[in-house]
C-alpha cells in the first residue's frame, strides 16, 4: 500500500530505495558489530555493577530480562535488558492496562508499582537498555533505529503503522533523544518513520552523541 505526507502528517518509505542502500547498510553493520562488541568489554565492569544491586535487592530474582519482541520484517526476536521489575510483572501487567498514560499501541506509566528500586535508577539514566548490546552484535538490532515493538503492540498496527518494521530496530532513535515518553505512539511513529527516510551515517553519529546526553541528563525515561 503506498502513502503520501499528507496534511494529517501521514509520511511514506520508500521500501525500494532503503533496500538498495547497500553501502549504508553494510557501513552500518560493521560500525554496529565493532561498537557493540566494544561497549559490551568497555561497560563490563557497569554490567557488573548493576548485576549486584539487583542481586542485592532480590536475592532470588535474575539478573537479565529477555523479552519477545519484533524486529525488520516482522521477524521475532529475543531482547535483553537488565531487570528492573519484580519477577511477576508480566502477570500483573493485565491489571495495570486500564492506566496507560499513552495513546496508541504502546504501554506507559510513569508510578509503575512493577518498578524496583534499582530498577527505578537504571530506567531513569536507561541502564537497563545497555544489554541490547548482545542484541546488536547478533544482528538482530542496530544502535540506531526505531523501538522494538512487543507482539501485542503490533497486532493493533494499521499498515501504515508497520512501515516502522521496514528496518531493524535501535537501541536508541530519534523519538528517544527528542520527546520520549511525553508523546503517544501516533507521534512515536512519526518520528521513527521519519529516520527512516532521513537516515544516514552523518545522522546515525548525531543520534548516538544525543543519546550520550540523555545518559548524562535523563529526559524523561520511565
Amino acid at each position: 500500500m503506498e502513502y503520501s505526507e499528507s496534511k494529517v502528517g501521514m509520511i511514506a518509505i520508500d521500501t525500494e530505495y532503503q533496500r538498495h542502500r547497500y553501502t549504508y547498510r553494510i557501513t552500518k553493520r560493521v560500525f554496529d558489530f565493532i561498537a557493540s562488541l566494544a561497549g559490551l568489554i568497555l561497560l563490563s565492569p557497569v554490567f557488573l555493577i548493576i548485576a549486584i544491586a539487583i542481586k542485592t535487592e532480590d536475592p532470588r530474582g535474575p539478573i537479565f530480562y529477555s523479552q519477545v519482541r519484533i524486529g525488520r520484517h516482522q521477524g521475532k526476536f529475543r531482547m535483553y535488558k537488565f531487570r528492573s521489575m519484580v519477577v511477576n510483572a508480566d502477570t500483573m501487567l493485565k491489571k495495570l492496562l486500564n492506566k496507560n498514560e499513552v495513546n496508541g499501541a504502546m504501554f506507559k506509566i510513569k508510578s509503575d508499582p512493577r518498578v524496583t528500586r534499582v530498577g527505578e535508577f537504571i530506567r531513569k539514566y536507561s541502564l537497563d537498555e545497555l544489554p541490547q548490546l548482545l542484541n546488536v552484535l547478533l544482528g538482530q538490532m542496530s544502535l540506531v533505529g526505531p523501538r522494538p515493538p512487543l507482539p501485542r503492540e503490533v497486532d493493533e498496527y494499521t499498515e501504515y503503522d508497520k512501515q516502522r518494521l521496514t528496518v531493524k530496530p535501535g537501541c536508541t532513535g530519534l523519538w528517544q533523544v527528542t520527546v520520549r515518553n511525553s508523546v503517544g505512539f501516533e507521534e512515536m511513529a512519526r518520528l521513527d518513520l521519519n529516520y527512516i527516510n532521513k537516515r544516514g551515517v552523518f545522522f546515525d553519529l548525531y543520534i548516538l552523541l544525543k543519546t550520550v546526553t540523555v545518559f548524562v541528563k535523563p529526559n524523561g525515561a520511565y
